[in-house]
């Protein structure tokens, strides 16, 4: 009822105060409510709310109250409507105050966060313009006005960002540069300038792990990252992490096969990890259409065989993989538990492995990891994730959203996971890589 008396006291002042007003032609961008969003509304509401947007949109702000004046204050169109018709007519305040009311009854109304990101640019919150800009994006991804806005607003504070953190970083202020390198990367995710400016900062600190995420996410492998890739290899190896600076030394020999330092550097971290030239079977696996548990076995066993290297616990009866290529990690594996072996005493090299199955084995092999002293902690808590393709009764439930709370493996942006799906050679090796650069 309060609402109401609200709503109707906002149409009565507004109609006396628009009777001997001049014409104002609107200077703000105004859409009609999505189809979607007055699906629910009677044929005789559509077609007075599509009259009300007509008026409002040619100045008519008197012709439009009278409209909604005639609808029920309850409809979150009107309190839009309202708003707009605020907003046409210079009173800011107005407009937030009705178009916020508007997205308490229906806070999926595209219209009322358009009008919002306009009132907060007109009085120069861009933040807040901008996550109205967003919520919009995410109702109506194909909103051309809500998107080149959110980009120009992105564009603005990123600048702003990037000035601060450089002059912090020149004042020698790391904590505050990288809050503002941080904030930069909330309002542009891809910038290589932010990632590549916090992993120097990171390999500095000696935090590997987060230097390594900033590391990937500038896309580091190409020829201009040499030097960024060279420091944090320098790094972990001065730090004693052969086995992980052993991967980004070989990664800089791909850009640079002539680099001399960096060939003996190589044969030194391998002479001391005694590391062997591995078969041809695994130079395939990156790009084999669906891994097999051998490969699997493989990938674990190079990509953490420093790591596991002390631990030598009883191997058990496999009678199935004495002519498999992969025979001395899939005997490890087994003997650590992070890989089945069946009630036969068979492993089954050559099976296919699915999603689900690959997210059992990542959080086997995490358990062990930390049981051995390895430092490895989930990235999103585990209340908070929702699978749309796994219920909780699923027999693989917990490992998967385990694994996706370590954010080893992902959900689509629908929400699902495609437990069945069979894993290809880059998603099990980018699967392991990114285990690797959470152990600290």
């Amino acid at each position: 009822m309060k609402k109401q008396i609200v709503l109707a006291a906002g149409l009565a002042v507004g109609l006396s105060a628009c009777i001997s007003g001049p014409l104002m032609k609107p200077t703000v961008h105004i859409e009609s409510p999505t189809p979607a969003a007055a699906a629910a509304l009677t044929l005789d509401e559509r077609i007075a709310i599509q009259d009300a947007w007509k008026a409002i949109r040619e100045g008519r702000t008197e012709r439009a109250q009278k409209i909604l004046a005639k609808m029920s204050p309850d409809n979150p169109f009107v309190a839009a409507g309202l708003g707009y018709v605020a907003l046409v007519t210079d009173d800011l305040a107005g407009a937030e105050d009705y178009l916020l009311r508007s997205l308490e009854t229906e806070p999926d109304l595209t219209v009322s966060y358009l009008g919002l990101g306009q009132i907060y640019q007109k009085t120069n919150q861009d933040e807040r313009a901008h996550r109205m800009y967003l919520e919009v994006l995410k109702r109506d991804p194909e909103n051309e006005f809500a998107r080149n806005e959110a980009e120009g607003i992105a564009e603005i504070l990123t600048g702003q960002s990037m000035d601060e953190a450089r002059r912090a970083a020149a004042e020698g202020d790391s904590e505050k540069s990288k809050s503002a390198y941080l904030r930069a990367l909330e309002f542009s995710p891809r910038l290589k300038a932010a990632h590549v400016a916090l992993a120097r900062q990171f390999i500095k600190e000696k935090d590997f792990h987060t230097a390594y995420l900033h590391l990937k996410a500038a896309g580091s492998g190409e020829a201009e990252d040499k030097d960024l890739l060279r420091e944090f290899a320098d790094a972990l190896f001065q730090s004693g992490q052969w086995s992980r600076s052993l991967d980004i030394y070989e990664e800089i020999l791909v850009l640079d096969p002539e680099d001399k330092e960096v060939k003996e550097r190589v044969e030194q971290i391998k002479n001391r990890l005694g590391v062997v030239e591995l078969p041809d079977q695994f130079e395939a696996i990156a790009s084999s259409e669906a891994v097999t548990k051998e490969d699997v076995a493989a990938l674990i066993g190079v990509r953490f065989r420093a790591v596991l290297a002390d631990l030598n616990p009883r191997p058990p009866i496999i009678v199935d993989v004495t002519v498999s290529w992969a025979q001395r990690y899939i005997v490890k594996a087994a003997a650590l538990g992070i890989m089945e072996v069946y009630a036969n005493h068979n492993f089954q090299p050559k099976k296919i492995v699915n999603r689900a199955e690959m997210a059992q084995i990542v959080v086997r092999l995490i358990d062990v990891l930390r049981k051995n002293g390895s430092k490895i902690y989930p990235q999103i808590p585990l209340n908070r994730i929702q699978i749309a393709d796994v219920p909780q009764e699923h027999f693989f439930y917990l490992p998967i959203a385990q694994a996706v709370s370590y954010q080893v493996m992902d959900l689509a942006s629908d929400r699902t996971f495609k437990p069945d799906r069979r894993v290809n050679g880059r998603e099990a090796t980018r699967i392991f890589e990114l285990l690797a650069g959470l152990i600290e």
